[in-house]
């Protein structure tokens, strides 16, 4: 028999006694796992953080125009206002640090395919490149040709960790994944998969959902959960057992995505900056991204639903929008200022809230699938950090350089597979051209250009391969 005392005393403190609702009607074995989930999920403590999670919603519903401010310049590094050879400079800063072992990359990667249209991890899916790769074996092989890129400047041979954060539902079917593909050449040791954490999803009473007559509803805690997570799972001593001190955190969506980009560690390592956030220029005021930004004297990112439009559309003399700094999710840490935040401020992040249709079980006990949002989710943001960041530093890069998205299927008209492809063929169409080759349009006059990371990372070393030739899409270097 399993005793339901264990749990009761607990779930009536905190006003949660219907979660064993239906504990007679279960077995001994759904009483367990409902008993563990509720001791695992520290049901208190959750409690707590709905009603923090919904004050500082409250907070968030104000607009704050009057206290916002741009990033002080001398703070504020672009690549297309830098000279090639201070560009040039941070790139074997980036190169030699890397042949030192002494950066990481921590993928994002707790996605699921869903709005894609697919029911596996995001990294899995194929966008529909000429060589039919996923997101997962595009970035491992970028991490691979960094390593060989480091070797030749220096000499040594290096290796660039790769931590990938999942979620509960994507930890199998990605390791699972990386096994069938033989980690892309990487070697295993070097591949490290940890688990981010989850959180109950309640009513918007403050009730814990049901998602069986056993089983909480639960969710991811957002990319902010990874603070705790590197405590929790031993990542920070695994990094510092390594000898790591920076790493390129990243969302596995973005196809353009410079993984550990040398030049952005550059710049952040010359800067002494615990932490840098790569940013694209807004185009558009009601752009759906969110500015890096000052706030009451605290750098943060404030979402773009939080500033009127009238602070939105506010332009600088040269006629660019004053608050431009696109978030991409684009991150660089000290594993210093990382560990500093697991043991000294993870406590202290704001939570947020997020309204969603959860399934349900209702008062017979049947399971309901909602089609209007029934419940919230609490998630933690990984930029909420930047309040306690000492030395903060921002990078921009032309968009079409760093930049596309896989949001949606292609049934929507922006970050879509379609998009992505595209803006991968012109990327890999402007490195040829820079390295003196011509690339034609296939016979309906579209380009499909795409270069393998083998044979370039981000355009070097093409000129002997396509300088004085031409090149019929679609087009496949390898």
């Amino acid at each position: 028999m399993v005793d339901i005392n264990e749990g009761k005393d607990l779930l009536t403190s905190c006003n949660q006694q219907h979660l064993l609702k239906y504990w007679d009607e279960i077995n001994d074995e759904e009483k367990s796992i409902l008993l563990n989930e509720i001791k695992q999920l520290n049901i208190p403590e959750a409690c707590e953080y709905f009603k923090s999670a919904n004050t500082y919603s409250r907070q968030a519903e104000a607009q704050c125009d009057s206290s916002m401010k741009p990033v002080p310049s001398e703070l504020y590094g672009s690549a297309q206002d830098t000279s090639s050879d201070i560009l040039k400079s941070y790139r074997e800063i980036g190169l030699q640090e890397i042949s030192e072992g002494h950066v990481g990359v921590i993928l994002l990667a707790g996605g699921q395919g869903t709005r894609i249209g697919v029911p596996y991890p995001k990294g899995m899916y194929k966008v529909g490149l000429p060589s039919d790769k996923s997101l997962f074996q595009i970035q491992a092989e970028r991490i691979m040709k960094l390593e060989s890129l480091a070797f030749e400047q220096t000499g040594k041979k290096s290796i660039i960790t790769w931590f990938i954060m999942t979620s509960e539902s994507t930890m199998e079917p990605t390791k699972n994944f990386f096994e069938e593909n033989k980690y892309f050449g990487l070697q295993k040791d070097n591949v490290i998969f940890f688990e981010q954490g989850v959180l109950p999803c309640f009513t918007f009473d403050g009730k814990i959902i049901m998602d069986s007559k056993f089983k909480i509803a639960k969710a991811p805690d957002g990319n902010g959960g990874i603070y705790i997570a590197l405590k929790k799972k031993g990542i920070l001593s695994e990094m510092e057992k390594r000898g790591i001190e920076y790493v390129h955190v990243y969302s596995v969506d973005n196809i353009l995505v410079k993984v550990a980009d040398p030049v952005f560690m550059g710049f952040c390592v010359k800067s002494q900056s615990d932490c840098g956030v790569k940013v694209v220029e807004k185009k558009l005021p009601n752009e759906g991204l969110g500015v890096v930004c000052v706030v009451d004297g605290q750098y943060k990112v404030v979402e773009y639903s939080e500033i009127s439009s009238k602070t939105a559309e506010l332009r600088d003399a040269d006629g660019k929008l004053t608050f431009r700094a696109g978030n991409i999710c684009n991150h660089f840490f000290s594993t210093a200022f990382l560990g500093q935040i697991a043991n000294e401020h993870e406590s202290k992040l704001k939570l947020h809230i997020a309204k969603k249709k959860i399934p349900y079980i209702d008062s017979k006990g049947l399971k309901v699938k909602p089609e209007q949002p029934n419940g919230i989710k609490i998630e933690k943001f990984i930029f909420d950090v930047f309040e306690f960041c000492k030395n903060l530093v921002v990078w921009e890069v032309a968009r079409e350089h760093d930049f596309s998205a896989l949001k949606n299927s292609n049934a929507e008209k922006t970050e879509n597979p379609t998009t992505c492809c595209l803006a991968l063929y012109d990327l890999h169409k402007s490195y040829i051209e820079a390295a003196g080759g011509t690339v034609k349009p296939d016979a309906v006059g579209n380009v499909v250009c795409e270069i393998s990371p083998s044979v370039s990372y981000d355009g070097e070393g093409l000129k002997p391969i396509v300088n004085g030739n031409t090149f019929e899409s679609p087009i496949l270097l390898k």
